[in-house]
């Protein structure tokens, strides 16, 4: 028997939680609502140190296993790019992974062997997707949250189709969800989205947006992380994480693709909104799951009131309720893929 709506209504968020053990609050959330996926940090923002979720290779899997138990056993999501964005590093025991630049640089055997050794070590832990590759192409060496930190694999955007490619081959091998980010492209922007909204309508070029559309579906996994990004010409005033317009041209182009946010808890949603009124307005525009990682920020204990609010929302119609049960459906057939 499907579960009643409320019961439901989690399997649209993905949460983070501060330490090494499973808090109170998520258990009780899971119980209550259910609970699409959990993310995982090593680093901790509100406190400036490494003491957050991660450890050792041996307590990274049983915290995936208690995780995965949780009432409607949520997957385990996680952020392994390679170089400075990768949660699972040398000194604690895991594989290396160089960054994608770096990485791009490499034979393509060392490359596979690289990949071999990254994603087989993620299925062990537990470890179930991974938001990566991304696929933004290297426009501007100089943008803060990508080309200055080696994040993007080339400027050439064939090369970074090469390595996606190679990187799919190697998740496909060892089942783990790719996620492709961050859509629609924000290799040329110039701020770090992290701080405030990036407005890329000049910077945006025709074939990194195909890009998104080309490798999703045949990526593993299928899915799409969304950035708090602004188009203009899409949307002069919403980023399309909260964009009805942008999501729909999304969709119309990936209609069964996995759409995520990018952290609900970055500083131009703060200044905006606030995480509650942008997560509800992210569910309302078409996104499928968001993102809270409560790390940026601990608003742990808000997390049941956005549940709370997002399904007594649904009960009375004011979202669109087949939109949400497809938005659930989705996740849950990850879920099934992934197990």
């Amino acid at each position: 028997m499907p579960m009643s709506m409320p019961m439901s209504v989690g399997e649209l968020f993905i949460l983070g939680f501060y330490g090494k053990v499973i808090p109170p609050w998520l258990n009780d959330f899971a119980a209550r609502f259910g609970l699409g996926g959990v993310i995982l940090f090593d680093y901790s923002c509100q406190f400036r140190q490494y003491d957050n979720n991660i450890a050792s290779p041996a307590q990274v899997q049983a915290l995936c296993t208690e995780i995965a138990a949780l009432p409607s056993n949520p997957m385990v999501f996680i952020d392994q790019e390679g170089g400075l964005v990768r949660r699972l590093k040398e000194g604690l025991g895991f594989a290396p992974l160089p960054s994608a630049k770096e990485f791009n640089l490499l034979a393509t055997a060392e490359k596979r062997a690289i990949l071999a050794a990254s994603y087989g070590e993620l299925r062990r832990l537990g470890i179930r997707y991974n938001f990566a590759p991304v696929i933004d192409v290297d426009y501007n060496a100089d943008n803060p949250n990508i080309g200055r930190i080696n994040r993007s694999y080339s400027a050439d955007i064939s090369a970074v189709e090469a390595n996606v490619r190679l990187v799919d081959a190697a998740a496909r091998q060892a089942r783990i969800g790719l996620c492709l980010k961050h859509f629609p492209g924000i290799g040329g922007a110039s701020v770090d989205s992290h701080l405030e909204f990036m407005d890329v309508s000049d910077s945006l070029r025709p074939e990194q947006e195909e890009l998104f559309y080309t490798l999703a579906p045949q990526t593993y996994g299928d899915a799409v992380l969304v950035s708090h990004a602004i188009v203009g010409p899409w949307d002069t005033r919403n980023p399309m994480t909260l964009s009805s317009a942008g999501i729909s041209r999304l969709r119309r182009r990936l209609p069964e693709t996995l759409l995520i946010t990018d952290d609900m808890q970055m500083q131009g949603l703060q200044k905006a909104l606030g995480t509650h009124a942008a997560s509800l307005q992210a569910i309302g525009a078409g996104m499928d799951m968001i993102c809270i990682g409560n790390n940026l920020f601990d608003q742990e204990q808000e997390m049941a009131a956005i549940a709370g609010t997002l399904a007594a929302r649904i009960a009375d119609g004011s979202l669109d309720q087949a939109a949400v049960r497809q938005s659930i459906e989705r996740a849950r057939k990850r879920k099934a893929l992934l197990a």
